[in-house]
């Protein structure tokens, strides 16, 4: 069911003011979008990775050529839109997609039920110095089809909660009309397919603060997230939003679904091969 931008919005702002942190959860399977609205979550985005995370593969795999990003996400819409009672399902957005009109599909997103658009699979994830994204900017597959598909969202009223990972990005995105920044710090740690090479918990604090300024800079009424690298639990997001002004909560999707699944199964299969009987 579309929820209305709005009606989004003015709900996460009021929660806000109470002094409640947004929380936003990536979902791969329809039982972990209802698991994820049960728990109160304020947000639901499902997109390609979800499905490769909760096959038990990297995230990152959602970034490479395993398949078609955005028919993906088509596909898990059948899935989880149709479990969801009352939380906005957003769409992981590939906007690099040389084979979609954006003009087309983002109104399809919305015929098909989505509140919203984040940009996943995102060249953002792609180390800005390097070779391979200096090459994937000047071939025409940048980071700026990216926020052009945010700012096409935007005036389709669809809420748009993109992914940034520097300051440059959040000013562009901000000024693309974006309502909720997710300052992304990497690749969830932990677990048993999390990064290992990651910035240390005591660095996000910061980086998250630039990013957040940076936008209000644009727009002081953007709502700003974090999210990754070693936050991966309630506790590290705690830490972070004690650390830091403005940021108004986190977006988890490794945290939210791979890691508990993990956890909770392997215990509890533990917990019967612990059985004991008489022979």
């Amino acid at each position: 069911m579309r929820i209305p931008r709005d009606e989004i919005l003015a709900r996460l702002r009021a929660q806000v003011a109470a002094g409640k942190p947004i929380i936003g959860a990536g979902a791969g399977t329809g039982l972990s979008a209802k698991c994820a609205e049960a728990g109160g979550v304020d947000l639901i985005i499902i997109y390609n990775s979800g499905r490769y995370r909760m096959a038990g593969r990297g995230s990152l795999a959602g970034v490479l050529c395993y398949g078609d990003a955005n028919a993906i996400v088509v596909d898990m819409a059948r899935e989880v839109l149709t479990i969801v009672q009352d939380t906005p399902v957003l769409a992981g957005v590939c906007g690099t997609d040389p084979f979609r009109d954006m003009d087309v599909f983002l109104p399809e997103l919305a015929r098909l039920g989505f509140s919203g658009v984040q940009n996943f699979p995102t060249v953002g994830l792609i180390d800005r110095d390097s070779l391979f994204r200096r090459n994937l900017e000047e071939t025409g597959m940048s980071y700026d089809l990216e926020v052009d598909m945010v700012r096409r969202a935007r005036e389709l009223d669809l809420l748009t909660t993109p992914y940034v990972f520097d300051e440059d990005e959040a000013r562009k995105m901000a000024a693309a009309g974006a309502d909720i920044l997710v300052a992304h710090m990497g690749l969830t740690t932990k677990g048993s397919i999390g990064a290992a090479t990651a910035l240390r918990l005591e660095e996000c604090p910061a980086r998250v603060q630039a990013i957040r300024d940076a936008a209000a800079g644009v727009n002081p009424d953007i709502l700003v997230l974090c999210h990754g690298g070693p936050i991966s639990e309630p506790e590290d997001a705690a830490y972070v939003l004690a650390r830091t002004r403005g940021v108004a909560g986190f977006f988890g999707a490794s945290s939210m679904e791979r890691l508990p699944t993990e956890v909770a199964i392997t215990a509890q299969a533990a917990a019967f091969k612990a059985l004991r009987f008489d022979a």
